[in-house]
């Protein structure tokens, strides 16, 4: 099951990207609230993405950014948790740094994953217990690992932000890892912060709220490529988000202690 689920996951991952592209730096935003921007190519991608699921697993309850969740989530064994555009903000202005996530929950677990980054033909994917993956530009898969840095003051951190939680916070959080000495960067998409922790491009990623479609998928790649994370979908993550912590193996505690966010326990 699982394999043909990741097959089919890959495919509409990439597929729903080269979509989304064709419209890249020219669609027109509209708020949904403040600094909460969405274009017209978000909900027609979401549908395609939907329409899709609905034909190969009617069965499956789908969760998107865009329309809800399909049906109760409670009652459904499987959840596929979609952002159609993670990273709209850049999307919408041309900017190269945005991708479609797709992820496969059962058990409150995430099963399997897809994250396209169309600007750069990247196709990462993972399933539990079979490693992430990185394809580019149509090319084999290679096998991602996290960084191996172990030093604070050698490690990069992307801190994401929303006005969910107060700018206090997020400027408490900023202080805190500048002050351990870590270089830190936000670049617009939790989906592609959380992918560039697994590649070995950063060693962290950390947001004070974040909702389960932004981060479903990468969540998965960080623990395939031998990260850590903390325990997002713990009090209905999955339903209503949390506060999110990927790092590398190596700056695992360190990295928990400075963000004050703690691990969990099962790597």
């Amino acid at each position: 099951m699982t394999s043909s689920r990741l097959d089919f996951c890959r495919q509409l991952a990439a597929d729903a990207g080269r979509h989304a592209h064709r419209a890249f730096g020219s669609s027109v935003i509209s708020l949904k609230g403040r600094h909460d921007e969405v274009t017209a190519m978000d909900r027609e991608v979401e549908d395609l993405i939907r329409s899709r699921i609905a034909q190969a697993f009617p069965d499956d309850a789908v969760l998107g950014e865009e329309a809800g969740a399909s049906r109760g989530l409670a009652e459904a064994a499987v959840v596929w948790v979609i952002d159609p555009i993670d990273g709209t903000a850049n999307y919408a202005r041309g900017i190269a740094h945005y991708a479609v996530s797709i992820g496969c929950v059962a058990g409150n677990q995430p099963l399997l994953c897809a994250l396209y980054d169309p600007s750069h033909d990247r196709l990462y994917h993972a399933a539990r217990g079979k490693g992430a993956w990185l394809s580019e530009g149509g090319g084999a898969a290679r096998r991602l690992a996290v960084s191996t840095v172990s030093a604070l003051d050698a490690a990069t951190v992307e801190v994401g932000w929303s006005l969910r939680r107060p700018q206090a916070d997020y400027l408490a959080l900023l202080q805190r890892v500048m002050s351990a000495g870590c270089a830190f960067r936000r670049a617009g998409s939790g989906a592609l912060g959380l992918a560039d922790v697994a590649a070995g491009r950063t060693e962290g990623y950390c947001e004070l709220h974040i909702n389960s479609w932004d981060c479903a998928a990468g969540l998965l790649l960080v623990t395939e490529a031998g990260g850590r994370v903390n325990d997002f979908f713990r009090d209905d993550g999955l339903g209503h988000g949390n506060p999110v912590l990927a790092t590398n193996a190596a700056l695992g505690e360190a990295l928990a202690a400075v963000i004050d966010m703690p691990l969990h326990t099962t790597p």
